[in-house]
């Protein structure tokens, strides 16, 4: 008898967990969508947000802005998410999620992740999520939307970069 309510308090407590960690995945999946939106959503072009992949401090999130596409890699630091990098592909290559100072094993956790959320769109919305040519930092303190950032001084081609 008391195994058995020992068992069901080990389940109840794995359910909550579950329940809690799902919650924050929740929270920080809105917090993402609501700093890209801040920055880069328009009136003449919203920004859709979708989907957001994360992994501890980590997030890459896939969006849509008019006829353009593209990934957000987002580092979350002092209770805030940040975008750091917009990128299309590369930001599912493991090599290059490592440049950006992430582990080997965070870094293939985050594109198998990416992989796996992605897999659910439809194979045009990936195609526009790719389109995205470059890598670019991105300051936190820019403002403009996607297509404004490609030549305005608070982004910064990364070294390597295929952006001209």
């Amino acid at each position: 008898m008391q195994i058995r309510i020992a068992i069901q308090w080990v389940f109840a407590a794995v359910a909550l967990l579950g329940l809690g960690y799902s919650y924050a995945q929740g929270a920080d999946s809105a917090a993402v969508e609501a700093v890209m939106k801040k920055q880069f959503d328009r009136p003449d072009a919203p920004l859709k947000v979708a989907p957001v992949t994360i992994v501890n401090d980590l997030a890459i999130a896939g969006w849509l802005q008019g006829d353009r596409g593209g990934r957000a890699l987002l580092l979350k630091g002092h209770g805030a998410w940040v975008i750091t990098v917009c990128a299309g592909d590369g930001l599912k290559d493991i090599k290059v999620l490592e440049s950006t100072g992430m582990s080997y094993s965070t870094a293939k956790q985050l594109a198998i992740e990416v992989v796996r959320s992605e897999s659910k769109l439809s194979e045009e919305t990936r195609q526009r999520f790719a389109s995205f040519e470059g890598f670019m930092k991105i300051d936190a303190s820019s403002a403009h939307g996607h297509g404004a950032h490609h030549d305005e001084p608070h982004s910064k081609p990364v070294k390597g970069s295929t952006h001209p």
